[in-house]
């Protein structure tokens, strides 16, 4: 009955069109022939193109239906089927299911021929399903009406296209560029308004707006050409490449955007973390930017990857195998790069601290990736990895709250003890007028008979937060010091030594005289009754 069928179709193609189509469903090859054969522009025969469509449970309308919707996907998505990779047996065997079934696409697993009772390959019922998703996921939106306007601007064909869809490539290329004034106008405009509130104009506008704004601009462009295209039935080879430029164009130019948009969100980061105390988070934006910006390269460079049909999951195991002997390689790197990210969880230090760590004293200037840029007080650097400073002992000299000072202030033996208590008393008032001393904690004593001199303990501890400002409170506390001692004639002692000559000829003798002990204990007597 199927054989009387086709033949009936057959023969009243003929009558109509004055010539003759292909027709052989015996193989999957003639059956994939017979289906592209009768569908070209030039012999198109709809009937006799649905026949590897036509089963028993499958009207003649349906089957047409089914083989102009999978031809327009194939020419709209540029899907080209080479027929020499077709099997030409009659019993080919699918390896994977063992039946005579043939997959068309490798990428549409669900669309295939299976062999009938009658020995005829035609498609399958789960195959014009998996047609009619594809159809429309590839004319979305109303597009596929575009299929049945456009031919109407015209048919006469040139240079491979027809005059309709030269027609329509220049309203296209209109619409784009219209487009592209627009959205830059208003992505424009809606990021100069974030900036404004978010009081970064000036900065941020000129340097950065228009770099996000353009990108944008023809993002939207190629997915508007995303949609449209298919509608233009270009020849296969064409839609193919076009296909292929435009799906690398959308991650390319979004990866763009995000990079430039990383940019971005860096200034308003930089700008919040210099409102805080912490100089840590100063550092810690451009290793943010950096990690955020690879980041985005990488995730970029594998959608555009994957829009090629570049296997990613050998790819990314590859790399995985890859990257473990790169770890094992690169240990001492990634123990540094997991030092810096403790350094900026616990925060033991701040860019501008002075710290202390084994051999190394200066003042913090940069927290990197692997280390960490140390400057002495010779005004030489040390770069110090960061796994080392995660592991050691850190004096951080910039988190005291308090600055000590502590000195022995000496005079000379012969200074009266009164004078030595009003001095005393001077010492304590100048370290209550300071402005920048703890004045719950200091401490000003008589406290030491040495060789040479009487030495006055002098401890306070200034409020200041560098070091700078400790030798300017310094100086000014031992100005004062000099000061006072000058006023009330107080004379400050150093190293010396006294030469005494007991006897000399004609004069007194210089060796002390001591009363008796009787005499000596009258004295003692009075001089604590006196106290």
């Amino acid at each position: 009955m199927r054989i009387v069928l086709a033949f009936l179709i057959f023969f009243s193609f003929t009558l109509v069109h004055g010539q003759e189509g292909y027709v052989n469903l015996s193989t999957p090859q003639s059956s994939v022939k017979t289906f592209l054969e009768n569908l070209q522009p030039d012999h198109r025969n709809d009937s006799l193109a649905a026949l590897p469509f036509k089963t028993k449970e499958r009207s003649l309308g349906e089957a047409i239906n089914g083989a102009i919707k999978f031809k327009r996907v194939l020419d709209g998505r540029g899907i080209l089927i080479y027929l020499d990779e077709v099997p030409k047996s009659k019993a080919y065997l699918d390896s994977a299911s063992s039946k005579n079934k043939y997959i068309l696409i490798d990428d549409y697993p669900k669309i295939f021929l299976l062999k009938s009772d009658n020995g005829e390959w035609l498609f399958s019922d789960s195959s014009l399903d998996r047609i009619e998703e594809l159809y429309s996921e590839t004319f979305r939106f109303g597009t596929g009406q575009l299929l049945n306007l456009l031919p109407k601007l015209g048919t006469k064909k040139t240079f491979g296209l027809y005059t309709y869809q030269y027609i329509t490539i220049f309203i296209l290329a209109l619409i784009s560029t219209l487009v592209y004034k627009i959205f830059s106008f208003f992505t424009e405009r809606i990021f100069s308004r974030i900036v404004k509130r978010s009081g970064l104009a000036g900065e941020t506008s000129e340097k950065y707006l228009w770099q996000v704004a353009r990108p944008t601009s023809v993002f939207i462009i190629v997915l508007l050409l995303l949609l449209v295209t298919p509608a233009l039935q270009l020849p296969v080879t064409y839609s193919k490449y076009v296909n292929i430029i435009l799906r690398v164009m959308v991650p390319l130019f979004g990866t763009v955007i995000m990079y430039r948009l990383v940019s971005i969100a860096s200034v308003f980061l930089a700008r919040a973390a210099l409102r805080t105390e912490s100089t840590l988070d100063d550092q810690l934006v451009p290793l943010l930017r950096k990690t955020l910006k690879t980041f985005v390269i990488i995730i970029g460079t594998l959608l555009i990857l994957d829009n090629l049909d570049v296997p990613i999951l050998p790819l990314l195991t590859g790399l995985s195998i890859g990257g473990l002997a790169f770890a094992l390689a690169a240990q001492d790197t990634i123990k540094n790069f997991f030092g810096s990210v403790m350094i900026f969880v616990d925060k033991p230090f701040q860019v501008g601290d002075w710290i202390t760590s084994n051999d190394v004293d200066g003042t913090v200037e940069e927290v990197g990736f692997r280390s960490s840029r140390i400057r002495t007080f010779r005004n030489s650097v040390f770069y110090v990895p960061n796994s080392k400073l995660a592991d050691n002992t850190i004096d951080n000299h910039g988190l005291r709250k308090y600055r000590r000072f502590y000195t022995q202030i000496s005079i000379t033996y012969d200074t009266p003890p009164e004078m030595i208590e009003v001095f005393v008393k001077g010492l304590r008032q100048i370290v209550e007028d300071h402005p920048k001393t703890w004045k719950d904690n200091y401490h000003v004593y008589f406290n030491e008979m040495a060789s040479s001199s009487l030495n006055i303990m002098f401890y306070i501890f200034f409020q200041v937060p560098t070091w700078a400002e400790e030798l300017k409170c310094r100086h000014e506390i031992l100005m004062s010091v000099v000061k006072l001692g000058k006023e009330l004639g107080v004379n400050f002692a150093f190293p010396t030594q006294t030469l005494h000559i007991e006897n000399l000829p004609g004069q007194p003798s210089l060796s002390p005289s001591y009363p008796s002990g009787q005499d000596a204990e009258m004295k003692l007597q009075s001089f604590f009754k006196g106290h």
